[in-house]
């Protein structure tokens, strides 16, 4: 049992992040909220919007929101892995195939002399649930690590970036939000870290992730063949075959495949693919989608 977890877990970093203390004291020290959005004159503003824009449970709802998604993202001996699909739907509509779900996050500056092509400095945050929401709180989130940057001459760790922004979702429990997003990162204090965030504020540390309607079929991949001493290669394969399934098999996922490797230097995207090419490329080479035939 041992060796199984230990197969399945990363080594434990000698220098770890902040205390939970000192993420809760980072994390006051930012300036109140003082966002005012207009909310539905009603008591249970939740149920309200719930019963106006979920399409799942009455098509006939006047307002279909954009979603529908698959992300994942895992740590590995070589960083992090970081993988979405690109389409968005609104009801049974397919709203988009070129959504980009994977949003830079305390993005730093580069410097005048570093080539363009090195890895960007920063965390990465996924995109799952509400577009709208998760757009608008990544955002927001980038600027409050930018002024972290500014303030204390430092990145700003995965940890207390992920404790600021479940306090931000925490703070509007009940307005209606729909997210589930990911923050990733690799930091000195670290090592690589990965949270879990929705819009109830919960915030999970984990090893693995996967975000979105077709999550099932995405988890089926990555706990087959996921293990902590992947190669760079390897998890990239992995990353990539593991949102494919979801594609495949999950209606509201689908377009393009985004994929990056999360690195201490930074972050490196590794491709906008179309999913068709890839597709037909695994099953005629690795044999794989036998309920789909090649012949016409």
């Amino acid at each position: 049992m041992d060796k199984l977890v230990a197969q399945y877990s990363r080594p434990q970093h000698q220098n770890e992040s902040y205390s939970e203390q000192e993420q809760q004291d980072l994390t006051e020290s930012l300036p109140p909220l003082s966002l005012k959005f207009s909310l539905p004159p009603v008591d249970n503003r939740a149920s309200f919007l719930r019963a106006m824009t979920d399409d799942h449970s009455n098509p006939s709802c006047p307002i279909k929101l954009a979603h529908g998604t698959t992300t994942l993202a895992f740590r590995f001996q070589g960083g992090i892995i970081v993988c979405t699909d690109s389409r968005a739907t609104a009801g049974n509509w397919i709203a988009s195939q070129t959504v980009k779900k994977v949003i830079p996050v305390s993005r730093l500056s580069r410097g005048e002399d570093k080539p363009s092509n090195d890895p960007t400095p920063g965390l990465l945050g996924t995109m799952a649930g509400g577009a709208a929401d998760c757009q608008y709180w990544l955002r927001y989130l980038s600027q409050q690590c930018t002024l972290h940057e500014i303030r204390h001459k430092r990145r700003i760790t995965v940890a207390a970036a992920s404790k600021i922004l479940a306090n931000l979702t925490y703070a509007y429990k009940g307005y209606g939000l729909s997210m589930g997003t990911m923050l990733c990162g690799v930091t000195p204090q670290e090592g690589p870290a990965l949270y879990y965030i929705d819009s109830d504020g919960t915030r999970l540390p984990g090893n693995l992730f996967c975000v979105g309607s077709g999550q099932t079929f995405a988890y089926g991949v990555l706990d087959s063949n996921y293990r902590y001493d992947l190669s760079v290669e390897e998890a990239l394969a992995l990353g990539r075959r593991a949102i494919l399934a979801a594609m495949h098999r999950d209606a509201y996922s689908g377009g393009f495949i985004n994929l990056y490797h999360v690195k201490e230097e930074g972050w490196v995207h590794h491709g906008f693919d179309d999913m068709n090419p890839i597709f037909w490329k695994t099953k005629l080479e690795q044999g794989e989608f036998s309920n789909v035939t090649s012949e016409l």
